[in-house]
Protein backbone atom coordinates (compact mmCIF):
# COMPACT_ATOMS: atom_id res chain seq x y z
CA UNK A 1 0.00 0.00 0.00
CA UNK A 2 1.40 3.11 -1.05
CA UNK A 3 1.26 6.28 1.06
CA UNK A 4 -1.44 9.08 0.20
CA UNK A 5 -1.79 12.81 0.73
CA UNK A 6 -4.98 13.99 2.57
CA UNK A 7 -6.95 16.56 2.11
CA UNK A 8 -10.79 18.68 3.02
CA UNK A 9 -13.25 19.23 0.66
CA UNK A 10 -15.59 21.90 2.29
CA UNK A 11 -19.56 22.93 0.89
CA UNK A 12 -19.69 25.49 2.98
CA UNK A 13 -22.92 23.62 4.56
CA UNK A 14 -25.84 25.64 6.44
CA UNK A 15 -26.79 24.18 9.57
CA UNK A 16 -30.42 24.73 11.06
CA UNK A 17 -30.66 27.54 13.15
CA UNK A 18 -26.86 29.10 11.99
CA UNK A 19 -26.62 32.11 9.38
CA UNK A 20 -24.33 31.78 6.27
CA UNK A 21 -21.94 34.04 8.06
CA UNK A 22 -21.31 31.19 10.46
CA UNK A 23 -21.18 29.17 7.55
CA UNK A 24 -18.28 31.35 6.29
CA UNK A 25 -16.76 31.27 10.12
CA UNK A 26 -16.90 27.68 10.63
CA UNK A 27 -15.66 27.21 7.12
CA UNK A 28 -12.40 29.66 8.16
CA UNK A 29 -12.03 27.83 10.99
CA UNK A 30 -11.59 24.10 9.84
CA UNK A 31 -9.18 25.71 7.64
CA UNK A 32 -6.85 26.98 10.08
CA UNK A 33 -7.31 23.68 12.03
CA UNK A 34 -6.50 21.16 8.90
CA UNK A 35 -3.60 23.63 8.04
CA UNK A 36 -2.39 22.95 11.34
CA UNK A 37 -2.67 19.52 11.03
CA UNK A 38 -0.55 19.15 7.72
CA UNK A 39 -3.80 18.50 5.62
CA UNK A 40 -2.58 19.20 1.77
CA UNK A 41 -5.08 21.43 0.07
CA UNK A 42 -8.54 22.81 1.32
CA UNK A 43 -11.19 22.70 -1.71
CA UNK A 44 -14.53 24.20 -1.80
CA UNK A 45 -17.09 23.29 -4.75
CA UNK A 46 -19.82 24.99 -6.47
CA UNK A 47 -23.41 24.74 -5.75
CA UNK A 48 -26.61 26.75 -6.55
CA UNK A 49 -30.06 27.43 -5.52
CA UNK A 50 -29.39 25.25 -2.41
CA UNK A 51 -30.25 26.52 1.26
CA UNK A 52 -27.91 23.63 2.80
CA UNK A 53 -24.82 24.70 1.39
CA UNK A 54 -23.29 28.57 0.65
CA UNK A 55 -20.40 27.98 -1.76
CA UNK A 56 -22.20 29.64 -5.14
CA UNK A 57 -19.73 32.35 -5.17
CA UNK A 58 -17.31 29.88 -5.36
CA UNK A 59 -14.10 32.25 -6.59
CA UNK A 60 -14.85 34.52 -3.50
CA UNK A 61 -14.91 32.06 -0.50
CA UNK A 62 -11.39 30.94 -1.86
CA UNK A 63 -10.18 34.32 -1.61
CA UNK A 64 -11.83 34.47 1.66
CA UNK A 65 -10.07 31.04 3.45
CA UNK A 66 -7.02 31.85 1.49
CA UNK A 67 -6.81 35.02 3.20
CA UNK A 68 -7.30 33.79 6.62
CA UNK A 69 -4.94 31.06 6.34
CA UNK A 70 -0.78 30.66 5.31
CA UNK A 71 0.45 27.57 3.87
CA UNK A 72 -2.12 25.10 2.97
CA UNK A 73 -3.29 24.99 -0.87
CA UNK A 74 -6.63 26.72 -1.71
CA UNK A 75 -9.05 25.89 -4.31
CA UNK A 76 -12.04 24.63 -6.29
CA UNK A 77 -13.07 21.06 -6.24
CA UNK A 78 -14.90 22.21 -8.47
CA UNK A 79 -15.65 25.65 -10.50
CA UNK A 80 -18.17 24.13 -12.82
CA UNK A 81 -16.96 25.57 -16.08
CA UNK A 82 -19.76 25.85 -18.23
CA UNK A 83 -21.49 27.99 -15.92
CA UNK A 84 -19.37 30.42 -16.48
CA UNK A 85 -16.60 32.36 -19.73
CA UNK A 86 -13.39 30.82 -19.42
CA UNK A 87 -11.74 34.12 -19.78
CA UNK A 88 -13.89 35.18 -16.31
CA UNK A 89 -12.62 32.50 -14.69
CA UNK A 90 -9.24 32.94 -15.65
CA UNK A 91 -9.62 36.47 -14.71
CA UNK A 92 -10.67 35.28 -10.89
CA UNK A 93 -7.86 32.56 -10.30
CA UNK A 94 -5.46 34.84 -12.24
CA UNK A 95 -6.06 37.36 -9.17
CA UNK A 96 -6.37 34.72 -6.84
CA UNK A 97 -2.78 33.40 -7.75
CA UNK A 98 -1.05 36.91 -7.89
CA UNK A 99 -2.67 37.74 -4.25
CA UNK A 100 -1.49 34.16 -2.65
CA UNK A 101 1.13 33.13 -4.94
CA UNK A 102 1.54 29.14 -4.95
CA UNK A 103 -1.09 28.03 -3.12
CA UNK A 104 -4.64 28.06 -5.81
CA UNK A 105 -6.12 25.48 -7.08
CA UNK A 106 -8.39 25.32 -10.20
CA UNK A 107 -10.70 22.35 -10.09
CA UNK A 108 -12.95 22.09 -13.01
CA UNK A 109 -16.49 19.90 -13.75
CA UNK A 110 -18.43 19.70 -16.28
CA UNK A 111 -21.96 19.54 -14.35
CA UNK A 112 -24.10 21.70 -13.57
CA UNK A 113 -24.30 21.53 -9.49
CA UNK A 114 -27.94 22.59 -9.09
CA UNK A 115 -31.10 21.72 -11.03
CA UNK A 116 -32.59 22.14 -14.54
CA UNK A 117 -34.61 25.31 -14.26
CA UNK A 118 -30.78 27.04 -12.24
CA UNK A 119 -28.78 25.55 -15.22
CA UNK A 120 -30.84 27.49 -17.03
CA UNK A 121 -30.58 30.54 -15.46
CA UNK A 122 -26.92 30.31 -15.01
CA UNK A 123 -27.19 30.40 -19.18
CA UNK A 124 -25.87 26.73 -19.69
CA UNK A 125 -26.53 25.00 -23.19
CA UNK A 126 -26.90 21.10 -22.17
CA UNK A 127 -26.83 20.45 -26.16
CA UNK A 128 -22.91 21.50 -26.46
CA UNK A 129 -21.87 20.93 -22.57
CA UNK A 130 -19.97 18.03 -24.12
CA UNK A 131 -18.09 19.80 -26.57
CA UNK A 132 -17.74 23.34 -24.32
CA UNK A 133 -15.87 21.47 -21.25
CA UNK A 134 -12.87 20.55 -23.12
CA UNK A 135 -12.69 23.48 -25.06
CA UNK A 136 -12.83 25.68 -21.75
CA UNK A 137 -10.18 23.88 -20.36
CA UNK A 138 -8.10 24.35 -23.62
CA UNK A 139 -9.10 27.93 -23.55
CA UNK A 140 -7.56 28.38 -20.12
CA UNK A 141 -4.65 27.01 -20.78
CA UNK A 142 -4.49 29.41 -23.66
CA UNK A 143 -4.95 32.08 -20.94
CA UNK A 144 -2.52 31.09 -18.45
CA UNK A 145 0.17 31.03 -21.30
CA UNK A 146 2.93 32.86 -21.35
CA UNK A 147 2.58 32.64 -25.37
CA UNK A 148 -0.73 34.56 -25.20
CA UNK A 149 0.94 37.93 -25.01
CA UNK A 150 -0.09 38.41 -28.55
CA UNK A 151 -3.43 37.12 -28.58
CA UNK A 152 -6.26 40.02 -28.74
CA UNK A 153 -7.76 38.54 -25.50
CA UNK A 154 -5.89 38.25 -22.40
CA UNK A 155 -6.47 37.33 -19.03
CA UNK A 156 -4.74 40.05 -17.05
CA UNK A 157 -3.94 38.40 -14.09
CA UNK A 158 -3.69 35.04 -14.92
CA UNK A 159 -1.03 35.01 -17.96
CA UNK A 160 1.88 33.56 -17.58
CA UNK A 161 1.17 32.22 -13.91
CA UNK A 162 1.51 28.45 -12.80
CA UNK A 163 -2.04 27.73 -11.93
CA UNK A 164 -2.47 23.88 -11.80
CA UNK A 165 -5.63 22.52 -13.37
CA UNK A 166 -7.69 19.22 -11.89
CA UNK A 167 -10.51 17.85 -13.94
CA UNK A 168 -13.20 16.27 -11.48
CA UNK A 169 -15.52 13.97 -12.54
CA UNK A 170 -18.68 11.77 -11.18
CA UNK A 171 -18.63 9.26 -14.00
CA UNK A 172 -16.14 7.52 -16.79
CA UNK A 173 -16.43 11.06 -19.00
CA UNK A 174 -14.39 12.54 -16.89
CA UNK A 175 -11.45 10.10 -16.67
CA UNK A 176 -11.32 10.10 -20.48
CA UNK A 177 -10.84 13.65 -20.88
CA UNK A 178 -8.53 13.79 -18.02
CA UNK A 179 -5.92 11.09 -19.17
CA UNK A 180 -6.14 12.55 -22.92
CA UNK A 181 -5.09 16.06 -21.28
CA UNK A 182 -2.57 14.89 -18.75
CA UNK A 183 -4.25 16.24 -15.89
CA UNK A 184 -4.80 15.13 -11.98
CA UNK A 185 -8.38 13.32 -11.78
CA UNK A 186 -10.28 13.38 -8.86
CA UNK A 187 -13.63 11.40 -8.64
CA UNK A 188 -16.48 12.48 -6.47
CA UNK A 189 -17.05 9.06 -4.77
CA UNK A 190 -18.68 11.39 -1.84
CA UNK A 191 -21.79 11.22 -3.91
CA UNK A 192 -21.27 8.87 -7.03
CA UNK A 193 -19.28 6.17 -6.12
CA UNK A 194 -20.93 3.49 -8.69
CA UNK A 195 -17.99 4.48 -11.51
CA UNK A 196 -15.24 5.03 -9.48
CA UNK A 197 -13.03 1.98 -9.52
CA UNK A 198 -13.52 1.81 -13.70
CA UNK A 199 -12.52 5.60 -13.76
CA UNK A 200 -9.48 5.27 -12.35
CA UNK A 201 -8.69 2.48 -14.58
CA UNK A 202 -9.69 4.06 -17.49
CA UNK A 203 -7.96 7.38 -16.45
CA UNK A 204 -4.79 4.95 -15.79
CA UNK A 205 -4.39 3.07 -18.75
CA UNK A 206 -4.81 5.80 -20.52
CA UNK A 207 -2.60 8.68 -19.69
CA UNK A 208 -0.93 10.82 -21.73
CA UNK A 209 1.65 12.52 -20.07
CA UNK A 210 1.78 16.58 -20.27
CA UNK A 211 3.44 19.64 -19.49
CA UNK A 212 2.06 20.10 -15.96
CA UNK A 213 2.06 16.32 -15.08
CA UNK A 214 4.32 12.86 -16.67
CA UNK A 215 2.60 10.48 -14.56
CA UNK A 216 -1.12 10.19 -13.76
CA UNK A 217 -2.25 11.57 -10.69
CA UNK A 218 -5.47 10.14 -8.69
CA UNK A 219 -7.79 11.93 -5.98
CA UNK A 220 -10.48 9.96 -4.43
CA UNK A 221 -13.55 12.26 -2.52
CA UNK A 222 -15.05 10.44 0.02
CA UNK A 223 -17.14 11.35 3.23
CA UNK A 224 -15.41 10.38 6.73
CA UNK A 225 -17.12 10.96 9.91
CA UNK A 226 -14.97 10.20 13.15
CA UNK A 227 -15.52 10.30 16.95
CA UNK A 228 -14.08 8.77 20.21
CA UNK A 229 -16.08 5.86 19.81
CA UNK A 230 -18.07 3.92 17.08
CA UNK A 231 -21.06 4.88 18.86
CA UNK A 232 -20.85 8.51 18.66
CA UNK A 233 -19.19 8.35 15.11
CA UNK A 234 -22.60 6.59 13.76
CA UNK A 235 -24.83 8.74 15.87
CA UNK A 236 -23.42 12.37 14.10
CA UNK A 237 -23.24 10.45 10.90
CA UNK A 238 -26.97 10.95 10.90
CA UNK A 239 -26.86 14.62 9.44
CA UNK A 240 -25.11 12.72 6.73
CA UNK A 241 -28.19 10.62 6.00
CA UNK A 242 -30.64 13.07 6.53
CA UNK A 243 -28.87 15.47 3.87
CA UNK A 244 -28.87 12.58 1.80
CA UNK A 245 -32.41 11.71 2.25
CA UNK A 246 -33.55 15.41 1.59
CA UNK A 247 -32.05 15.62 -1.61
CA UNK A 248 -33.95 12.27 -2.62
CA UNK A 249 -36.49 14.15 -1.62
CA UNK A 250 -35.88 17.23 -3.23
CA UNK A 251 -36.04 18.96 -0.75
CA UNK A 252 -32.73 20.87 0.08
CA UNK A 253 -33.50 22.93 4.01
CA UNK A 254 -30.32 23.57 5.87
CA UNK A 255 -28.00 20.56 7.81
CA UNK A 256 -30.02 18.96 10.38
CA UNK A 257 -28.63 17.83 13.89
CA UNK A 258 -28.17 14.26 14.64
CA UNK A 259 -30.74 12.03 15.54
CA UNK A 260 -30.88 8.75 17.38
CA UNK A 261 -32.66 6.18 14.96
CA UNK A 262 -32.77 7.16 11.02
CA UNK A 263 -35.54 4.52 11.01
CA UNK A 264 -37.59 6.89 12.11
CA UNK A 265 -36.69 9.11 9.23
CA UNK A 266 -36.19 7.28 6.22
CA UNK A 267 -38.20 4.51 4.23
CA UNK A 268 -36.49 0.90 3.37
CA UNK A 269 -35.76 2.34 -0.21
CA UNK A 270 -34.65 5.29 0.44
CA UNK A 271 -32.36 4.00 2.98
CA UNK A 272 -31.02 1.30 0.40
CA UNK A 273 -30.32 4.47 -1.95
CA UNK A 274 -29.05 6.62 0.73
CA UNK A 275 -26.09 3.80 1.69
CA UNK A 276 -25.48 2.63 -2.02
CA UNK A 277 -24.94 6.78 -2.13
CA UNK A 278 -22.39 6.07 0.54
CA UNK A 279 -20.94 3.63 -0.25
CA UNK A 280 -17.19 4.92 0.11
CA UNK A 281 -18.43 6.39 3.41
CA UNK A 282 -15.83 5.91 6.62
CA UNK A 283 -17.08 6.33 9.55
CA UNK A 284 -15.65 4.84 13.12
CA UNK A 285 -13.32 5.52 15.61
CA UNK A 286 -9.69 5.63 15.02
CA UNK A 287 -9.25 2.19 15.09
CA UNK A 288 -11.82 1.54 12.94
CA UNK A 289 -11.15 4.24 10.54
CA UNK A 290 -7.27 3.58 9.95
CA UNK A 291 -8.93 -0.02 8.95
CA UNK A 292 -11.20 1.43 6.64
CA UNK A 293 -8.31 3.14 5.33
CA UNK A 294 -6.07 0.39 4.63
CA UNK A 295 -8.68 -1.41 2.98
CA UNK A 296 -9.61 1.99 0.87
CA UNK A 297 -6.35 2.66 -0.74
CA UNK A 298 -5.79 -1.27 -1.36
CA UNK A 299 -8.62 -1.20 -3.40
CA UNK A 300 -8.11 1.80 -4.76
CA UNK A 301 -4.63 3.19 -4.80
CA UNK A 302 -5.32 6.71 -4.83
CA UNK A 303 -2.82 9.31 -4.70
CA UNK A 304 -4.55 11.56 -2.56
CA UNK A 305 -8.23 11.32 -0.73
CA UNK A 306 -9.77 13.91 -0.26
CA UNK A 307 -12.15 13.91 3.08
CA UNK A 308 -15.79 15.68 3.18
CA UNK A 309 -17.34 15.82 6.89
CA UNK A 310 -20.96 16.54 7.03
CA UNK A 311 -21.16 16.87 11.10
CA UNK A 312 -23.72 19.13 12.67
CA UNK A 313 -21.39 20.40 15.81
CA UNK A 314 -18.32 22.27 14.45
CA UNK A 315 -15.85 21.24 17.56
CA UNK A 316 -16.77 17.30 16.86
CA UNK A 317 -16.11 17.99 12.79
CA UNK A 318 -12.47 19.46 13.88
CA UNK A 319 -12.11 16.56 15.62
CA UNK A 320 -13.24 13.95 13.17
CA UNK A 321 -10.24 15.64 11.16
CA UNK A 322 -7.88 15.07 13.78
CA UNK A 323 -8.87 11.40 14.08
CA UNK A 324 -8.75 11.16 10.24
CA UNK A 325 -4.80 12.80 10.69
CA UNK A 326 -4.40 10.42 12.81
CA UNK A 327 -5.06 7.32 11.51
CA UNK A 328 -2.95 8.69 8.37
CA UNK A 329 0.12 9.28 9.90
CA UNK A 330 -0.36 5.85 11.48
CA UNK A 331 -0.66 3.75 8.63
CA UNK A 332 1.94 5.93 6.71
CA UNK A 333 4.30 3.95 9.63
CA UNK A 334 2.81 0.68 9.15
Amino acid sequence: MKNFEISVLDLAPVKQGKSIHDTFQDSLSLANHTENLNYKRFWLAEHHNMESIASSATSVLIGFIANGTKTIRVGSGGIMLPNHSSLIIAEQFGTLESLFPGRIDLGLGRAPGTDGLTAQALGRNPSIINQQFPRQILELQRYFSKDNSDALVRAIPGEGLDIPLYILGSSTDSAWLAAELGLPYAFAGHFAPEQMEMAFNIYRENFQPSEQLDKPYIMACINGIAAETSEEAHKISTTLFQAFINIIRNDRKPFAPPVDDMDDIWSPMEKTMVLQKLKYTLIGNQAEIEEKLKNFQEKFNVDELIINSHIYDHQKRLRSYEIFRDAANSLSKA
